[in-house]
């Protein structure tokens, strides 16, 4: 079994902010399924759903206990489905260090000053598992970071995340059939240089 898990907050309001960008991803890698996959069934607090990729059972999972305390949720997946989180777990999530419409790949590392990771890393006591970082960083100075990334998505930020849903997806299924290293150099070179307009 596989995990994959997409960070975000919970609530219509949080929707289509940049910090959801890890629960839109899961979203998005469900519809991509054939048929589509619910990801309505809740367990662990979380919403989950399974799903089938490259040969793989995958639980997609997106926790319910708001961002700054993902790791609870995370943590009791991980011994839910008895599985090793630094080989058989995925992370998608916001990152404002990178610029918009850049993914990076990463087998381990620190929080970053990313709350969700934080918990996480806590939590399990380990900074060794796979995530993939969705750069939300604007081209302009931002007073306060939390404010910008709760703040609804601009029309052409929406655009721009659309392609980096679609890649996100895309990057965990080459993730599972062929490895992370594959993916890193497939994934981790687009956007490296482009300026993003906002």
């Amino acid at each position: 079994m596989k995990l994959i898990v997409g960070l975000g907050n919970p609530g219509i309001e949080y929707q289509f902010t940049p910090h959801n960008l890890g629960f839109l991803a899961i979203d998005r890698i469900a519809e991509s399924e054939a048929g589509g996959v619910q990801i309505s069934n809740r367990r662990s607090r979380a919403l989950t759903g399974k799903c089938s990729i490259a040969g793989h059972e995958v639980l997609l999972a997106k926790p319910e206990t708001y961002m700054n305390l993902s790791g609870m949720a995370v943590a009791a997946l991980v011994a839910e489905l008895v599985i090793d989180p630094t080989k058989d777990m995925v992370v998608i999530y916001d990152e404002l260090d990178l610029p918009w419409g850049t993914i990076r790949i990463r087998e381990r590392g620190s929080a970053g000053g990313h709350n969700g990771v934080k918990s996480i890393i806590a939590a399990l006591g380990t900074q060794e598992f796979l995530r993939i970082r969705l750069g939300i960083g604007p081209d302009f100075a931002v007073r306060d970071s939390a404010d910008y990334v709760l703040a609804p998505m601009k029309k052409a930020q929406l655009a721009i995340a659309g392609d980096m849903l679609d890649a996100a997806s895309d990057a965990v299924k080459v993730i599972l059939q062929e490895g992370a290293s594959v993916a890193m150099n497939r994934f981790n070179r687009r956007a490296k240089d482009e300026d993003v307009a906002m």
